[in-house]
């Protein structure tokens, strides 16, 4: 498989990143942006990732083919912070299974709903310009609000002005209804705050539905398209309250992308079968030659936990007119 890297934007200043709990590489991608999805052009944007860390080799495999080989593997639960290079940018899409509605709802008390502290280390340790932690909106009212409230004032506590940005992917022009929360933190010795990105897409019926997004794709049963031909084959549940059975309305943006589906990814909508791999990377933004190369249960997962690549390249553009502004 050809690694596909990407280019970043050398006219512009570059700000030096660093990216934990990185996953296959959505977030990052949408920050480094030069892809295209669905015949637009993603510019590229001045970030440049120094190293990029995940503690699943899987993601690390689909990460260096896809973007580049600044990945590495890395357990992030018990790190050196000498050991990351000091970057301008900190992202961190820490694990969010333990503050997801569909999940086990442990919150702060297991030690995978601690990870976000791998970032407040590095944040004490090296003093990132900006720091931004991404989850699910789940943790907004996990515990009436609690559990996100102790994040923010522990990001407070490194000395860093924190916002959360909520953000509903039918909005921002992706096909899927995926919310996502967005935490900011901006180091408490600037001046300012970035903008959250303007809603572009208000009204409903939203323009980017399921059909928009794979309509194309209807006809193709071989991996001319990669992933295409890679799919579910099992039935509908017997059991489980139907989730993963759901179909999505072809006029409507899709169901979210789940990453825990236990193979029971939602059907299409006129198609006898379930949405294929690529179908799924589609719906979550992922440009055509973003290839995942292991079975569709490690793929699904993957793309499942990923930041929609379109959505991340949103955030990263207001990232990028704040620190912009300040070299002015």
């Amino acid at each position: 498989m050809t690694k596909q890297k990407r280019n970043t934007d050398a006219s512009n200043p570059s700000y030096s990143t660093v990216s934990f709990f990185c996953g296959c590489g959505g977030l990052d991608l949408g920050f480094m942006g030069g892809f295209s999805y669905k015949r637009k052009m993603y510019e590229a944007l001045p970030f440049s990732i120094l190293g990029a860390y995940d503690f699943d080799d899987d993601c690390v495999q689909t990460y260096r083919n896809n973007i580049d080989s600044h990945v590495k593997q890395k357990d992030l639960s018990n790190y050196d912070p000498s050991d990351i290079p000091a970057a301008d940018v900190l992202l961190g899409g820490f694990p969010c299974q333990d503050f997801a509605t569909c999940g086990p709802r442990h919150g702060l008390k297991s030690d995978r709903g601690k990870l976000y502290r791998a970032l407040l280390k590095y944040m004490g340790a090296h003093r990132p310009k900006i720091a931004i932690g991404e989850n699910v909106p789940g943790l907004e009212n996990l515990h009436d609000g609690e559990v996100l409230e102790t994040i923010q004032d522990d990001l407070k506590k490194c000395g860093y002005h924190v916002k959360v940005w909520k953000l509903f992917g039918p909005e921002y022009g992706i096909p899927q209804r995926r919310t996502r929360l967005f935490i900011v933190c901006v180091r408490d010795d600037l001046n300012g705050f970035p903008r959250k990105p303007a809603v572009q897409y208000p009204d409903r019926p939203y323009k980017h539905t399921i059909r928009w997004a794979i309509q194309d794709l209807e006809d193709v049963t071989d991996d001319t398209v990669p992933n295409q031909s890679q799919y579910f084959k099992a039935s509908k549940a017997k059991n489980g309250n139907g989730q993963g059975d759901e179909v999505s309305d072809p006029d409507k943006p899709a169901y979210t992308i789940r990453a825990k589906p236990q193979s029971r990814v939602q059907f299409h909508y006129s198609l006898n079968r379930r949405l294929t791999i690529r179908e799924c990377a589609r719906l979550q933004t992922f440009p055509d030659d973003f290839v995942f190369p292991h079975s569709a249960t490690t793929n699904i997962l993957q793309i499942g936990n990923a930041v929609p690549p379109v959505m991340g390249h949103l955030v990263a553009k207001s990232i990028a007119k704040f620190l912009g502004d300040k070299h002015e």
